[in-house]
């Protein structure tokens, strides 16, 4: 059946009255048959290799070649319908418990002599954003000074942490390509100086996978303890890019150069038993015991002198720490360079592309 005007201007005020994301492949298709039954075949120069979100536009819409605007707008109506036969009402969110602290996506606590600093967007399995590369940060340099004795970075939901939010590369600033990849690179290296610098014992509770940033910064921290359900990945080459978190350097001195280059070259995933056996973890806990074997450890510890604790940390960690910012600094260029490079930009959007099918 032919898809009349009436049809297609019905379609699109729908498509601006769903409250629900339906994905970026959707959006991608979405775009690309409105403006092929709109204004024909793709006519826009292909944008910069950095310019992820207009070249993945680009993509699909010159992906549709010359077909024809009439058969582009039944396709684009035929495609709102099914998605909203297939929509259901958003559930209702479900209130806070008592005592539960919501809201905001990191959530710092004190309490007992310890400062848990906790990833807090299970819907999105706690990635990164550039906001909170900020907020940890803060977060540390406000625990530093605190009266805790350990600081605790945890997951709240099933992931631990799934890396870098994506939407991180996407938002090009006026001065291109080049001056995100340094404004990004300036920010890494500063955070991973806070890790360097911590003063007092840093403790990972890892409480489910962990992939890129975040476990590559644990060779930074004094122990990781991990449930049994945690995974380690750090996908540097599928993505185009290179270590950071100083792993380069703590990776190949904890497991050895060549499981070091299983991991941070041939991105092998690793179980919690594997990355203990390999010195990343500290212990493994079986998942539905971590939460209480792990925080009644870590009490106990409190108990310790603390200015003892620093002592022997300090007297532990100061020999490297200047060889640690070097490397530091030495993989934030790197990543800076390939953040330019057109097969970064690539490996990106098949990245996102395949993220969009799940």
């Amino acid at each position: 059946m032919r898809a009349s005007q009436k049809d297609f201007e019905s379609a699109l005020r729908q498509v601006k009255l769903w409250k629900k994301d339906p994905g970026n492949e959707v959006k991608l298709k979405l775009y690309a048959l409105y403006k092929q039954a709109t204004e024909g075949p793709c006519n826009l120069p292909k944008p910069g290799m950095m310019d992820l979100v207009n070249k993945a536009k680009w993509d699909a819409w010159s992906a549709l070649g010359s077909l024809p605007k009439e058969t582009a707008r039944e396709n684009y109506v035929d495609l709102v319908s099914s998605l909203s036969a297939a929509s259901e009402p958003p559930s209702p969110a479900k209130p806070a418990a008592d005592g539960e602290q919501a809201g905001g996506d990191l959530v710092v606590t004190s309490e007992n002599h310890i400062t848990t600093i906790t990833f807090n967007r299970p819907a999105k399995k706690n990635a990164i954003t550039t906001q909170m590369y900020r907020d940890i940060m803060l977060a540390l340099q406000a625990a530093s000074k605190d009266d805790s004795v350990l600081t605790v970075l945890t997951g709240n939901g099933d992931y631990y942490c799934s890396g870098n939010d994506l939407t991180n590369f996407t938002d090009i600033p006026p001065g291109g390509p080049e001056e995100k990849a340094r404004t990004n690179a300036v920010l890494l290296r500063e955070f991973v100086d806070y890790f360097i610098d911590f003063p007092k014992p840093l403790v990972a509770v890892v409480n489910g996978p962990a992939v890129g940033i975040s476990v590559t910064i644990l060779g930074l921290f004094d122990l990781v303890y991990a449930s049994d359900r945690a995974t380690f990945h750090t996908p540097f080459s599928p993505l185009g890019l290179s270590p950071e978190g100083c792993s380069s350097y703590t990776f190949p001195k904890m497991m050895g150069p060549s499981k070091a280059a299983e991991m941070l070259i041939f991105g092998r995933k690793l179980t919690a038993q594997e990355a203990c056996a390999q010195g990343l973890v500290t212990e493994v806990f079986p998942d539905s015991t971590l939460q209480k074997e792990v925080w009644t450890r870590l009490r106990a510890y409190t108990k310790l002198p603390p200015n003892a604790v620093r002592t022997s940390r300090e007297v532990m960690r100061s020999k490297g720490r200047e060889r640690l910012h070097a490397v530091n600094a030495e993989e934030c260029e790197a990543l800076r360079q390939r953040w330019l490079s057109e097969e970064c930009a690539s490996a990106v959007l098949r990245f996102m592309s395949r993220k969009a099918k799940l």
